[in-house]
């Protein structure tokens, strides 16, 4: 990944309200984000890595704009006790996720079932909110172009859980924490 970029303006945020935002409310304000044009185009790209900036989101949530370059992705992930949301502001995504609720603790490898998959195409302006333990996939399949999305996590990321995936097997891999990618 590229180093992230910064001293880019809060677009929306409000810490009036002390309860936590609702996935919902989330994805209504990545989705107000991403249709901020300026915003959006002052995104660094890189050709090769991924390139992201923090913004501030509604009632203390995280938020972060990202810069997918042509055939990246994150990998199988979950974001753990948060929920989130996020909206293509450019380009195409596709996520890849299972419809299925996994044990948080305790396993390292999970044999899935049938019919537990998922694929969304999310154009410009798409967008789609999840809860917690949610495991995705987000990918750039694009050949030539770039996407650029918002998300936003409540509460901020505690960690991000990694999986590798072959057939049906899926691995946890390992645990990332904050400090190893701000």
């Amino acid at each position: 990944m590229s180093a992230p970029a910064s001293g880019f303006p809060s677009p929306v945020g409000s810490r009036a309200s002390t309860s936590a935002p609702t996935s919902a409310e989330l994805l209504d304000f990545v989705r107000r984000t991403a249709a901020d044009s300026d915003l959006v185009a002052s995104l660094p790209l890189d050709p090769e890595g991924r390139t992201w900036v923090r913004l501030e989101g509604p009632r203390g949530s995280e938020a972060w704009l990202i810069g997918w370059p042509p055939g990246t992705g994150t990998g199988w992930h979950d974001h753990a006790e948060s929920v989130g949301a996020f909206t293509t502001a450019a380009g195409s995504l596709k996520e890849n996720s299972l419809a299925v609720r996994l044990p948080t603790d305790g396993w390292k490898t999970l044999e899935l079932t049938e019919g537990v998959d998922r694929e969304r195409k999310l154009a410009t302006g798409q967008g789609r909110a999840f809860g917690r333990n949610h495991v995705h996939e987000v990918l750039n399949e694009s050949p030539t172009e770039h996407a650029i999305s918002v998300h936003a996590y409540y509460p901020p990321l505690p960690q991000i859980r990694r999986y590798s995936r072959t057939g049906a097997v899926l691995r946890l891999e390992h645990v990332e924490r904050p400090e190893d990618w701000q």
